[in-house]
């Protein structure tokens, strides 16, 4: 699949930092990941931690399918609300899910510093209602995570007024968020791997996966082979090719990152900025301060399609900018546009999938892809020790709704 095109910044500015051979003879390993992306570097790095040999195969140079279009924000929330998420998947599944979410940033943080990678800053998040109405949709998700006790303040229009600058009915100012860079922290997090006893393989496409009693060979589109105990696949949006099951619907997106701002501060301690109308807009400044903006979603997979619109979205996402900060300097430097998926009810599917036997999936689908991709990998190095991870149903195959 065509994930994402344009000028996405972080692979602009980093370009290439590491070269990783491909597959040039047949091996052998207890786990095989498909997928070289940030899901996949973060269950390697998982395995090798647990002491468990892993190979991971990429059939891109690693980065280069949607970590590479990623905005990088880390927040706990997910696309569904948590008074919503209860209604859907019942309130232990949600509450738990948020839970996840939130603890998965200090994980996130903590990988960090044991790598040493430079790229994570803690940040808070401005949830802004977009519109009257949603006042009190807005209202009634505070008190839901009032009941987490997640940490977080209640802005009316007075306060978003004198601390933002423009006008918003309501928000929640939420204590709990990050931000990092998903395309260098793949490549921290190969490189750690290798040196711990994991093989990275780019350039390296399976062709072929061949089920048997107690092993899975994957055949590349060299002639090699990788025979495995058990197989993760970490796709991403391109889990279709293995599960023709609907499981999600594909959307094409849209950032502009501008060129640098030295102000020490664009907004309100440069918190991240999203809001409730769907498709929603979403802020966040950069470590060399630029401004990022994203959304202006689309409801289609068609490359060319997507294409052909990131300058007028460019343009588009400018005047959204524009209408909350009318006096920010903002001149774009980078566009690009990518691919991404979301489900039914918000959350991701990890875990087994019956068809297809020792295989496990960790498909962090959604807006906050890196927090679910976290959690997969603790799901999923669980179940490969034969461990019984207690929130794996929450976000299996055949999950069901109900209290």
């Amino acid at each position: 699949m065509d994930l994402q095109s344009g000028y996405p910044y972080s692979l602009i500015r980093n370009g290439l930092p590491y070269n990783y051979p491909w597959l040039e003879q047949d091996i052998r390993t207890h786990v095989a990941v498909i997928g070289g992306g940030v899901s996949g570097a973060l269950t390697a790095y998982a395995l090798t931690k647990a002491g468990i040999p892993c190979v991971v195969a990429d059939a891109r140079t690693i980065g280069l399918g949607s970590t590479a279009a990623s905005t990088s924000l880390l927040q706990y929330e997910i696309d569904t609300r948590l008074s919503e998420l209860r209604e859907k998947v019942g309130i232990r599944n949600a509450n738990r899910a948020y839970e996840l979410c939130a603890a998965s940033i200090g994980e996130l943080e903590a990988i960090c510093k044991a790598l040493r990678f430079p790229h994570f800053e803690r940040k808070h998040s401005l949830y802004l209602a977009s519109y009257r109405k949603d006042v009190k949709k807005l209202s009634e998700e505070l008190e839901a995570r009032r009941e987490l006790g997640l940490k977080m303040e209640w802005w009316d229009a007075a306060t978003i007024k004198a601390k933002m600058g423009f006008d918003a009915p309501a928000a929640i100012y939420s204590h709990t968020a990050a931000q990092t860079d998903a395309y260098m922290l793949t490549h921290a997090l190969h490189q750690h791997n290798i040196k711990h006893g994991a093989s990275v393989f780019d350039r390296t496409a399976v062709v072929d996966i061949d089920f048997r009693p107690r092993s899975v060979v994957l055949k590349t589109s060299q002639g090699h082979q990788v025979t495995a105990r058990y197989l993760v696949i970490a796709t991403g949006y391109e889990v279709l090719q293995y599960i023709k099951t609907p499981l999600l619907k594909l959307t094409s997106t849209y950032a502009v990152a501008s060129e640098p701002n030295h102000a020490q501060e664009q907004w309100y301690q440069d918190c991240l900025i999203w809001e409730t109308k769907s498709p929603y807009l979403y802020l966040r400044t950069t470590s060399d301060h630029r401004v990022l903006i994203g959304g202006r979603d689309e409801p289609f997979y068609n490359p060319r399609r997507r294409d052909k619109l990131i300058h007028r979205k460019a343009k588009d996402l400018e005047k959204d900018l524009r209408k909350k900060f009318p006096e920010l300097r903002f001149h774009p430097e980078f566009k690009w546009t990518g691919t991404f998926g979301a489900t039914e009810d918000g959350l991701p599917f990890i875990g087994a999938f019956a068809p297809m036997p020792h295989t496990f999936f960790a498909l962090g689908f959604g807006g906050n892809g890196i927090t679910f991709s976290q959690i997969a990998a603790n799901i999923i190095t669980d179940l490969v020790q034969g461990k019984k991870n207690p929130d794996a149903a929450i976000f299996s195959f055949n999950r069901k709704t109900g209290n």
